[in-house]
């Protein structure tokens, strides 16, 4: 399989080049060439497959040309090993739970797949790949849980001071050994940023060898594509052509890796982009006009980014034409305070506690349904609710804490503190 850039087409690069490098030169982002249809046996009887057998098969056509198939199935089986359930609120509503791994959120799934595929691209060569990657908030935890101790493998994490919960500041900061913190004094927008200057930094590149595991880096979207069919077979098999995925949504990486599904033959109906209060996609949406914005804080704030990245690859899937990404795409955006209300109604009506990201999901969920009663929508559960406490007790609801992040309340915070300008970035990382 090759890859091009949404900026150059002609541009064509091997796996090793798209994962390995994570930007194009010209700023763009990798996409495959070709996205072939899974084998239609797989998709009628698609019940009969396990997660693993599953993940196996859609990844394989992006991975063939450069893994044996004992490696791909090497990867497949040491990084996709835990469950990703949905959970049926009633006749309509439904929550996929993706909060089931090591990190309790569902970059799990994309941060231990890269980690697995990175170990088998650099196998043999005598020299250190450094990692960069910017969170918003679960991002951080899940890439450092992923590539803690992988031999030959530096990753550096950016996060923005103050704006992201205290456990999970405690899951990138405590670490230590190969996974090191930088606490950046401004937004997700400007630790991507300074992401996106490095890898477009000749002196940098020349003396490092960058990487990023970020959602620009195409190896993030193939495993997130997994979890799409691993929900659709656990639903009836004469309603899937009904199905709507909501997707509570920051970077967009989890929404581009549905309709890299449906180009896969996943013959869902729809998909929702839910977001806060940082809503350029849905108003771009419904006006044809992508205005980036700085990023407002809010609770939900995993997805507090104003200038998604992955807005190129949606672009480039539909053309660059709005009118074609809005039938298959369905906006929603909401506040605060409508995000607080979705977590108390959720948790009276369904029993069934939402961290706030859900409950944006499950808010737009309930205004879909209001006019598609013959739909059948499943929301994306994308972090455990324990993961912000404070958000969850500011609405009266109590969580009880998985031990693995109770362990995380005695460990000492170690950051670095920088400010949001690229030259002291830059020195950081020469420095090291």
């Amino acid at each position: 399989m090759k890859y091009y850039s949404t900026k150059n087409k002609s541009l064509r690069v091997d796996l090793k080049t798209a994962v390995l490098h994570s930007l194009p030169a010209d700023n763009g982002l990798y996409m495959p060439v070709t996205i072939k249809a899974l084998d239609k046996y797989l998709l009628d009887n698609i019940e009969e497959f396990s997660f693993q057998e599953l993940s196996y098969n859609i990844c394989h056509q992006f991975l063939e040309e450069d893994l044996s198939n004992r490696e791909i199935d090497s990867v497949i089986s040491s990084s996709i090993n835990f469950d990703a359930p949905v959970i049926h609120l009633s006749k309509q509503l439904k929550s996929l739970e993706l909060w089931h791994g090591p990190s309790l959120a569902f970059k799990d799934f994309g941060a231990r797949f890269m980690a697995a595929l990175m170990s088998k691209l650099v196998a043999g060569e005598n020299k250190t790949l450094d990692i960069l990657v910017a969170t918003s908030g679960d991002t951080g935890g899940a890439v450092a849980s992923g590539f803690f101790n992988v031999p030959n493998i530096n990753v550096t994490i950016l996060y923005p001071s103050g704006k992201v919960s205290y456990l999970q500041e405690k899951q990138l900061t405590t670490l230590g050994k190969n996974i090191k913190a930088l606490e950046i004094n401004g937004t997700f927008d400007d630790c991507q940023g300074l992401v996106k200057k490095a890898f477009l930094d000749k002196e940098l590149n020349t003396r490092l060898n960058l990487s990023s595991a970020n959602s620009i880096n195409i190896a993030r979207l193939i495993p997130q594509t997994f979890y799409y069919f691993q929900a659709y077979k656990q639903i009836e098999a004469s309603i899937r052509d009904q199905i709507v995925f909501c997707i509570p949504s920051g970077n967009f990486g989890n929404l581009t890796a549905g309709l890299l599904a449906k180009k896969m033959g996943l013959n869902y109906a729809k998909l929702i982009a839910a977001t806060n209060i940082n809503n350029v996609v849905p108003k771009y949406l419904e006006t044809g006009d992508y205005n980036p914005i700085a990023s407002f804080s809010t609770i939900s704030n995993a997805m507090d980014v104003g200038n998604p990245s992955n807005f190129q690859r949606m672009l480039d899937l539909f053309d660059h034409d709005s009118k074609q990404m809005r039938s298959v795409i369905v906006p929603f955006f909401y506040d605060d305070d409508t995000t607080r209300k979705s977590m108390k109604s959720v948790k009276n009506k369904y029993n069934y506690t939402a961290d706030p990201h859900g409950a944006v999901g499950f808010e737009a969920c309930e205004q879909y349904l209001k006019n598609h009663t013959n739909a059948t929508v499943i929301n994306f559960e994308t972090a455990h609710p324990a993961k912000f406490l404070d958000v969850m007790t500011s609405v009266g609801m109590s969580v009880d804490v998985p031990d693995r992040l109770k362990r995380l309340e005695s460990k000492e915070k170690d950051s670095v503190k920088m400010d949001s300008n690229f030259s002291s970035f830059k020195s950081y990382l020469m420095d090291k």
